[in-house]
């Protein structure tokens, strides 16, 4: 081969290799009052093709002072998520919920199996020795997913050009989460910008009891 069909040859390897060329969705969430809403999950959906899900990898969510961490996890259908418990007193976490059921009696240090989250949708967690204790997985049946985060805005990247379907959940939503659904077109050639408005409810505030034995620790 000649030094000039050589380079030509590597030229075409190369396109053909090149990653497609993807949009990006900035999406901001905020309160009826303006206000930016952090641990927001914006979702988005395509319309067109199904897309094609990256092998899962094992997420987790972890007990630090009495509380999961973090409190919102969002992750996508199909993932396994161990349960760490890095404080010094056991904890037994469980979920009644439909998407997923499951139940981890009294443990210290991490649950020899994680839990495979295999349906999407919400999953309120709890954990049966300290009542305060509420964490939530939203489990994504897209890939393209994000959380926002103080400021209110969620960046998701690398997302096929086409139609979506995009839409927003968030714990303390007043609304039916489809009721927040929007359809936008995103392209190649510009990325995308959304923002919502919603109603929240008040936060669930549990009290904090304190341990017995630990002179009044929480």
């Amino acid at each position: 081969m000649t030094a000039a069909r050589l380079a030509a040859a590597l030229v075409l390897g190369g396109a053909l290799a090149a990653p497609a060329i993807a949009a990006e969705l900035r999406a901001t969430v905020r309160s009826e009052q303006g206000q930016p809403v952090a641990d927001a999950v914006v979702v988005a959906v395509p319309q067109s093709a199904p897309a094609k899900p990256p092998r899962p990898k094992t997420e987790q969510v972890e007990q630090i002072g009495h509380e999961f961490v973090p409190r919102v996890k969002a992750l996508l259908v199909g993932s396994p998520v161990s349960f760490p418990n890095r404080d010094d007193v056991r904890h037994h976490v469980y979920s009644f919920s439909p998407a997923k059921r499951f139940d981890l009696p009294l443990y210290v240090g991490t649950p020899a199996q994680p839990v495979l989250f295999d349906a999407p949708g919400v999953v309120i967690m709890g954990c049966n020795i300290h009542d305060w204790m509420v964490g939530y997985i939203y489990v994504a049946e897209s890939p393209y997913f994000a959380m926002t985060g103080a400021d209110g805005t969620a960046l998701i990247a690398g997302i096929p050009p086409g139609r979506y379907a995009i839409r927003v959940w968030h714990p303390q939503l007043a609304a039916a989460e489809e009721s927040t659904s929007r359809h936008a077109e995103l392209s190649a050639t510009g990325d995308g910008a959304l923002e919502w408005r919603i109603a929240l409810k008040p936060a669930l505030g549990l009290r904090r009891a304190p341990l017995p034995g630990r002179q009044g620790r929480y």
